[in-house]
């Protein structure tokens, strides 16, 4: 007697059919390398750089309409009512796609993700050219992406429709059969992300840990004079300076110091403390985007073969980082070789035990009472990955940008259980306790008050006192030569820095912007968000919840 098989397996297998129609058929070209680059340039316009710059509709990730398809291991647990209906729909919705793509003419794309011999996903994305413009879309994916390589293993697909009706606008995530459709949309970043969702999925199945962090190496001069070597991990949601402080040398500048830039965005962890790299090219947010603060990224993103998504430019290809006319996420891929002589060779990163050892950050973007900088426990290090805190920016949901957020690993595209994750990483940190060492750092400031209005709404009463990046430099710059001062803080049960060579940070005491009751209510409010907000993941391990209980 057989079972009735499970709801999805029906929509599985439209998935595979449109995937394996597309595969095959006449109506979709086959670009090479040159023809996609010319292509796109025709519907681009041209920096003074001489790169290209092009516009989407759609400004940000469609966060709201993405659903997860499949078993319980990668639903998501609560759907809004627009998941809700897209879910109640996705019967009529493929079999609406399946007949479309038998007449719209396509462009198909094969890269690979990554460059080793363990886990380098085989990425095809399918673009529909029904509106021939939309060809940058596979021109971007070629840019981030690398060679292909037909053996590489797991295979990924993604269909991308974005003249699909705008009402009807929704993403498609089967993580089981490693495919994702997009309906609606001609933002980049689900093509980037939706590659990228699938392949920490992947590398979950494989024992990895897939984060949402960028990678270096950095060698440094130790206060005995001997050259260190370290790995760096660096997490943190977009638009809160993961990219800006991977892509910094943090004034390394002493003889034999130095540092490689491996990746921006997302990387694969091993048990060993080695991660696997993923892309070419990386994805930065623009916005203050400055020469002289910021110069190996500067350098890189006003290279001819640099592209630009929604960023003003003028008729005379003049560039305005500043201006939000459009859109405040302003985007920017850039290439990995435009950032030498700072960047590596390998894209991935070694083990732990063939280094001195690993400095792992966790960006925070806070305007109040969070410290600049705290060294953290294992305990509170997996608290703080599982906290994932930060404020919303415009890439994932404009209407929210400056509300705070929390987000597992400053991760929003974990698939399945986060409390696997979260044990995972608390069992590496134990594992290489001496060797890795963790912090968090705030990229934000100090001194924002925020008053809620009787409609609901909130209004952000002061100016902030920001981080400034040299700042932040600097404190990353102690920590990986050792020679910050470390003390226990006066409201947190964290070690913060009592001294930072070449950095002020007197000027952010908390008590030059609040009373000493409002710093106690202040923190005793955000305790008590974080306590009842990590207590949610029942599978956690209890010493990360205590953790988070008593910071």
């Amino acid at each position: 007697m057989s079972s009735t098989p499970p709801p999805t397996m029906k929509e599985f297998e439209a998935v595979k059919r449109i995937v394996n129609y597309l595969s095959g058929s006449q109506n979709v070209i086959n670009s090479t390398d040159w023809t996609i680059r010319r292509s796109a340039e025709r519907f681009a316009s041209f920096t003074k750089y001489g790169n290209v710059a092009v516009h989407s509709t759609v400004k940000n990730r469609s966060a709201k309409i993405t659903v997860y398809v499949g078993s319980g291991a990668v639903r998501l647990k609560t759907h809004n009512p627009q998941q809700a209906e897209i879910m109640a729909n996705l019967p009529k919705t493929l079999s609406q796609v399946e007949e479309y793509v038998k007449r719209a003419p396509f462009v198909r794309i094969a890269r690979t993700m990554g460059n080793n011999n363990e886990f380098s996903p085989h990425c095809t994305i399918f673009v529909s050219i029904q509106r021939p413009e939309m060809i940058r879309l596979a021109y971007m994916t070629w840019a981030t992406l690398f060679t292909a390589n037909t053996n590489s293993e797991p295979k990924q697909n993604i269909v991308y429709i974005p003249e699909w009706q705008e009402t009807d606008r929704q993403i498609l995530v089967f993580p089981e059969i490693s495919t994702t459709v997009v309906l609606g949309s001609d933002y980049y970043g689900e093509s980037k992300k939706g590659f990228l969702r699938m392949a920490m999925w992947n590398a979950k199945q494989k024992g990895m840990l897939g984060l949402h962090a960028g990678s270096k190496i950095l060698k440094v001069k130790g206060p005995d004079g001997r050259i260190r070597k370290y790995g760096m991990l660096i997490f943190g949601m977009s638009g809160t300076g993961k990219t800006t402080h991977t892509c910094h040398t943090h004034g390394l500048g002493e003889e034999g110091e130095g540092i490689e830039i491996l990746q921006d965005d997302v990387v694969f962890l091993k048990k060993d403390g080695s991660a696997y790299g993923s892309e070419r090219g990386f994805y930065l947010k623009t916005e203050g985007l400055d020469p002289v603060t910021q110069p190996i990224i500067y350098k890189a993103a006003t290279s001819r073969d640099a592209i630009f998504e929604n960023v003003m430019i003028d008729y005379e290809g003049n560039l305005y980082f500043e201006d939000d006319t459009l859109t405040s996420n302003g985007r920017g891929i850039m290439m990995r070789e435009d950032l030498s002589p700072y960047i590596s060779n390998n894209i991935n990163l070694p083990s732990v035990d063939s280094m001195d050892g690993l400095i792992i950050a966790f960006i925070t973007r806070r305007h109040t009472v969070v410290p600049l900088a705290a060294k953290l426990t294992p305990e509170q290090a997996a608290a703080v990955f599982m906290l994932g805190e930060s404020i919303e920016t415009s890439a994932g949901d404009p209407k929210r940008a400056g509300e705070s957020i929390r987000e597992v690993g400053t991760n929003p595209f974990i698939v399945g259980d986060k409390s696997y994750e979260g044990n995972w990483f608390y069992d590496f940190v134990k594992r290489h306790e001496g060797k890795v060492r963790c912090y968090q750092l705030n990229t934000g400031g100090v001194g924002e008050i925020i008053e809620k209005q009787p409609d609901g709404s909130k209004v952000f009463k002061r100016k902030v006192l920001r981080v400034e990046i040299p700042e932040m430099a600097a404190i990353i710059r102690g920590i990986a030569r050792g020679t910050n001062k470390w003390s226990k803080d006066k409201y947190w049960n964290l070690e913060v820095p009592a001294s930072v060579q070449g950095a002020d940070l007197s000027k952010y005491d908390v008590e030059k912007f609040y009373d000493v009751d409002d710093v106690i209510r202040q923190i005793s409010d955000l305790r008590s968000e974080r306590v009842k907000y990590i207590e949610s993941f029942s599978a956690l391990d209890e010493a990360i919840i205590n953790a988070a209980k008593n910071m």
